[in-house]
């Protein structure tokens, strides 16, 4: 059976959550230290504004894509962050890709015209992905945040959704 994306549902918590713990695990994408639960991911669904999209193979999450909200001000409404994780046995399969792709269509169907998001200047593959799928490099935060008491830079990209 082939790899299928399409919207999260609430049934994927647990399947997210052993993807996005593994992200939080490895250090190499979020800020983030401590693993989550499904419980504490139930809030990421039924708000369409919101896309939520996995990749799953015969009933198996391989990974997800997510987005939040900007900014609080009206002027954003528009503009959604995103996150991507892939499971660490499914990686360097396209699923990013696939991911990606299907969540700017989601997005558009939400109302959006910009994507964008911070990546740890370490995470080659995804600043690679983004390059390859038209976004452009706004800049570097520098000492952006701290990850387990070091500093840490982001570069920030960004990519508008009508563009072809």
């Amino acid at each position: 059976m082939g790899i299928k994306v399409r919207a999260a549902i609430l049934d994927d918590a647990p399947g997210i959550c052993i993807v996005y713990n593994q992200g939080i695990e490895d250090r190499v994408a979020t800020f983030e230290t401590e693993a989550r639960s499904p419980d504490d991911i139930v809030h990421w669904f039924g708000d369409d504004a919101y896309p939520v999209v996995v990749a799953e193979q015969d009933g198996e999450i391989l990974g997800f894509a997510s987005t939040s909200s900007y900014g609080a001000r009206e002027c954003y409404a528009g503009i959604r962050e995103f996150s991507i994780y892939v499971h660490r046995q499914a990686k360097r399969r396209g699923i990013a890709r696939l991911l990606l792709t299907t969540l700017f269509d989601a997005a558009v169907q939400a109302g959006c015209w910009k994507i964008t998001s911070r990546i740890f200047p370490e995470n080659t593959a995804s600043l690679e992905l983004c390059k390859s799928l038209g976004f452009r490099v706004v800049g570097t935060h520098l000492r952006h945040a701290k990850l387990d008491g070091e500093w840490r830079d982001v570069v920030t990209v960004e990519r508008l959704l009508d563009q072809s």
